[in-house]
Protein backbone atom coordinates (compact mmCIF):
# COMPACT_ATOMS: atom_id res chain seq x y z
CA UNK A 1 0.00 0.00 0.00
CA UNK A 2 1.07 3.63 -0.41
CA UNK A 3 3.07 4.96 2.56
CA UNK A 4 1.65 7.84 4.54
CA UNK A 5 4.16 10.41 5.84
CA UNK A 6 2.49 13.78 5.43
CA UNK A 7 -0.48 15.18 3.60
CA UNK A 8 -1.66 18.67 2.71
CA UNK A 9 -5.12 19.43 1.44
CA UNK A 10 -8.63 20.66 2.04
CA UNK A 11 -10.64 19.18 4.93
CA UNK A 12 -14.35 18.55 4.41
CA UNK A 13 -16.80 18.50 7.35
CA UNK A 14 -19.35 15.69 7.44
CA UNK A 15 -20.22 16.10 11.11
CA UNK A 16 -22.66 13.26 11.56
CA UNK A 17 -22.49 10.58 14.26
CA UNK A 18 -22.89 6.82 13.67
CA UNK A 19 -22.21 6.82 9.92
CA UNK A 20 -22.23 3.14 9.04
CA UNK A 21 -20.41 1.19 6.35
CA UNK A 22 -23.55 0.77 4.25
CA UNK A 23 -23.97 4.55 4.14
CA UNK A 24 -20.32 4.94 3.14
CA UNK A 25 -20.56 2.21 0.49
CA UNK A 26 -23.90 0.46 -0.14
CA UNK A 27 -23.70 -3.33 -0.05
CA UNK A 28 -24.86 -3.58 -3.66
CA UNK A 29 -21.58 -2.02 -4.80
CA UNK A 30 -19.64 -5.06 -3.62
CA UNK A 31 -21.82 -7.52 -5.50
CA UNK A 32 -20.74 -6.60 -9.02
CA UNK A 33 -17.86 -8.37 -10.71
CA UNK A 34 -15.85 -5.14 -10.93
CA UNK A 35 -17.10 -2.78 -8.20
CA UNK A 36 -16.75 0.96 -8.78
CA UNK A 37 -15.98 2.03 -5.23
CA UNK A 38 -15.39 5.65 -6.20
CA UNK A 39 -18.91 5.86 -7.61
CA UNK A 40 -20.40 4.02 -4.63
CA UNK A 41 -18.84 6.40 -2.06
CA UNK A 42 -21.75 7.92 -0.10
CA UNK A 43 -23.84 7.36 -3.22
CA UNK A 44 -27.18 7.28 -1.36
CA UNK A 45 -26.39 10.68 0.13
CA UNK A 46 -24.64 12.22 -2.87
CA UNK A 47 -27.06 11.21 -5.61
CA UNK A 48 -30.81 11.26 -6.23
CA UNK A 49 -32.58 8.19 -7.73
CA UNK A 50 -31.74 9.46 -11.23
CA UNK A 51 -28.03 9.67 -10.45
CA UNK A 52 -27.85 13.45 -10.20
CA UNK A 53 -25.86 15.14 -7.44
CA UNK A 54 -27.94 16.44 -4.53
CA UNK A 55 -27.20 20.12 -4.01
CA UNK A 56 -27.64 20.06 -0.23
CA UNK A 57 -25.04 17.38 0.45
CA UNK A 58 -21.81 18.90 1.74
CA UNK A 59 -19.43 16.64 -0.22
CA UNK A 60 -21.08 17.73 -3.48
CA UNK A 61 -19.94 21.31 -2.97
CA UNK A 62 -17.28 22.24 -5.52
CA UNK A 63 -14.72 23.24 -2.86
CA UNK A 64 -14.87 19.73 -1.40
CA UNK A 65 -14.47 17.70 -4.60
CA UNK A 66 -11.45 15.42 -4.30
CA UNK A 67 -10.68 16.32 -0.67
CA UNK A 68 -8.01 14.16 1.01
CA UNK A 69 -9.19 14.88 4.59
CA UNK A 70 -12.65 14.00 5.91
CA UNK A 71 -13.88 15.26 9.29
CA UNK A 72 -16.72 13.25 10.85
CA UNK A 73 -18.54 12.60 14.12
CA UNK A 74 -18.65 9.76 16.63
CA UNK A 75 -18.59 6.01 15.95
CA UNK A 76 -17.61 6.42 12.32
CA UNK A 77 -17.67 3.20 10.26
CA UNK A 78 -20.03 1.23 12.50
CA UNK A 79 -22.09 -1.62 11.06
CA UNK A 80 -20.57 -4.40 8.96
CA UNK A 81 -16.84 -5.10 8.70
CA UNK A 82 -16.60 -5.06 4.92
CA UNK A 83 -13.43 -3.43 3.69
CA UNK A 84 -15.09 -1.81 0.69
CA UNK A 85 -16.12 1.09 2.93
CA UNK A 86 -12.42 1.95 3.23
CA UNK A 87 -11.58 1.09 -0.38
CA UNK A 88 -14.15 3.73 -1.38
CA UNK A 89 -12.25 6.34 0.64
CA UNK A 90 -9.01 5.41 -1.10
CA UNK A 91 -10.74 5.44 -4.49
CA UNK A 92 -11.92 9.01 -3.84
CA UNK A 93 -8.51 10.17 -2.64
CA UNK A 94 -9.33 10.37 1.08
CA UNK A 95 -6.14 9.50 3.00
CA UNK A 96 -7.03 10.86 6.45
CA UNK A 97 -10.24 10.74 8.52
CA UNK A 98 -10.55 12.84 11.68
CA UNK A 99 -13.36 11.52 13.87
CA UNK A 100 -14.73 11.89 17.38
CA UNK A 101 -14.37 8.09 17.52
CA UNK A 102 -14.19 5.09 15.17
CA UNK A 103 -15.80 1.67 15.10
CA UNK A 104 -12.91 -0.69 15.92
CA UNK A 105 -13.08 -2.82 12.76
CA UNK A 106 -13.36 0.17 10.48
CA UNK A 107 -10.38 1.81 12.14
CA UNK A 108 -8.33 -1.38 11.70
CA UNK A 109 -9.30 -1.53 8.01
CA UNK A 110 -8.13 2.08 7.59
CA UNK A 111 -4.66 1.20 8.91
CA UNK A 112 -4.49 -1.85 6.60
CA UNK A 113 -5.22 0.33 3.56
CA UNK A 114 -3.02 3.36 4.20
CA UNK A 115 -5.73 5.66 5.56
CA UNK A 116 -4.78 7.55 8.74
CA UNK A 117 -7.57 7.56 11.38
CA UNK A 118 -7.18 10.45 13.84
CA UNK A 119 -9.01 11.07 17.10
CA UNK A 120 -8.18 14.37 18.76
CA UNK A 121 -8.71 15.22 22.40
CA UNK A 122 -12.30 16.36 22.97
CA UNK A 123 -11.45 20.03 23.48
CA UNK A 124 -9.18 20.06 20.42
CA UNK A 125 -11.76 18.25 18.31
CA UNK A 126 -14.37 20.92 18.92
CA UNK A 127 -11.87 23.66 18.06
CA UNK A 128 -10.70 21.73 14.98
CA UNK A 129 -14.25 21.16 13.70
CA UNK A 130 -15.06 24.85 14.13
CA UNK A 131 -11.91 25.80 12.21
CA UNK A 132 -12.71 23.39 9.37
CA UNK A 133 -16.21 24.83 9.07
CA UNK A 134 -15.00 28.43 9.24
CA UNK A 135 -12.28 27.87 6.62
CA UNK A 136 -14.88 26.16 4.37
CA UNK A 137 -12.38 24.81 1.87
CA UNK A 138 -10.53 28.11 1.33
CA UNK A 139 -7.18 26.94 2.79
CA UNK A 140 -5.42 23.59 3.28
CA UNK A 141 -4.59 21.66 6.41
CA UNK A 142 -1.40 19.63 6.83
CA UNK A 143 -1.27 16.20 8.46
CA UNK A 144 2.22 15.29 9.72
CA UNK A 145 2.35 11.66 10.84
CA UNK A 146 6.04 11.86 11.76
CA UNK A 147 5.33 14.65 14.27
CA UNK A 148 1.80 13.39 15.04
CA UNK A 149 0.15 16.71 14.50
CA UNK A 150 -2.40 18.51 12.35
CA UNK A 151 -1.52 22.03 11.26
CA UNK A 152 -4.37 24.33 10.33
CA UNK A 153 -4.43 27.75 8.64
CA UNK A 154 -2.76 30.36 10.81
CA UNK A 155 -0.40 27.66 12.08
CA UNK A 156 -2.96 26.31 14.53
CA UNK A 157 -1.61 22.98 15.78
CA UNK A 158 -3.52 19.93 16.99
CA UNK A 159 -1.62 16.89 18.26
CA UNK A 160 -2.80 13.29 18.18
CA UNK A 161 -1.69 9.90 19.47
CA UNK A 162 -1.29 6.70 17.49
CA UNK A 163 0.05 3.27 18.39
CA UNK A 164 3.75 2.95 17.51
CA UNK A 165 3.26 -0.20 15.39
CA UNK A 166 0.36 1.34 13.47
CA UNK A 167 2.42 4.48 12.87
CA UNK A 168 5.25 2.36 11.47
CA UNK A 169 2.86 0.46 9.21
CA UNK A 170 1.50 3.70 7.73
CA UNK A 171 4.89 5.39 7.39
CA UNK A 172 6.39 2.37 5.62
CA UNK A 173 3.31 1.34 3.66
CA UNK A 174 2.94 -2.05 5.34
CA UNK A 175 -0.13 -4.13 6.11
CA UNK A 176 -0.03 -6.91 8.74
CA UNK A 177 1.65 -9.35 6.34
CA UNK A 178 4.17 -6.77 5.20
CA UNK A 179 5.00 -5.90 8.80
CA UNK A 180 5.55 -9.59 9.59
CA UNK A 181 7.84 -9.99 6.58
CA UNK A 182 10.16 -7.30 7.92
CA UNK A 183 11.13 -9.98 10.45
CA UNK A 184 11.61 -12.67 7.80
CA UNK A 185 15.27 -13.30 8.75
CA UNK A 186 14.31 -13.99 12.37
CA UNK A 187 11.40 -16.17 11.23
CA UNK A 188 13.69 -18.20 8.96
CA UNK A 189 16.23 -18.60 11.76
CA UNK A 190 13.50 -19.88 14.07
CA UNK A 191 12.24 -22.33 11.43
CA UNK A 192 15.76 -23.74 10.91
CA UNK A 193 16.30 -24.05 14.66
CA UNK A 194 13.04 -25.92 15.17
CA UNK A 195 13.77 -28.17 12.21
CA UNK A 196 17.13 -29.11 13.74
CA UNK A 197 15.89 -29.62 17.29
CA UNK A 198 12.55 -31.24 16.53
CA UNK A 199 13.02 -33.01 13.24
CA UNK A 200 9.98 -35.17 13.87
CA UNK A 201 7.78 -32.10 13.38
CA UNK A 202 9.02 -31.87 9.80
CA UNK A 203 8.09 -35.46 8.89
CA UNK A 204 4.96 -36.00 6.80
CA UNK A 205 3.13 -39.13 8.01
CA UNK A 206 2.28 -41.67 5.35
Amino acid sequence: MQPFTSLAGIAAPLLVDDINTDQITPAQASRSLHPDYAAAWFSRWRLDPDGNEIDGFVLNRSEYHGVPILVVGRNFGCGSAREGAVWAMVARGVRCIVARSFADLYRANCIQNGVLPIVLADADQQRFETLVQDIAGRAPFTIDLQARRVIGPGHQIFTFDIDAAERTMLLEGLDDIGLSLTHSAAINDWERDVAARQAWLQAIPE
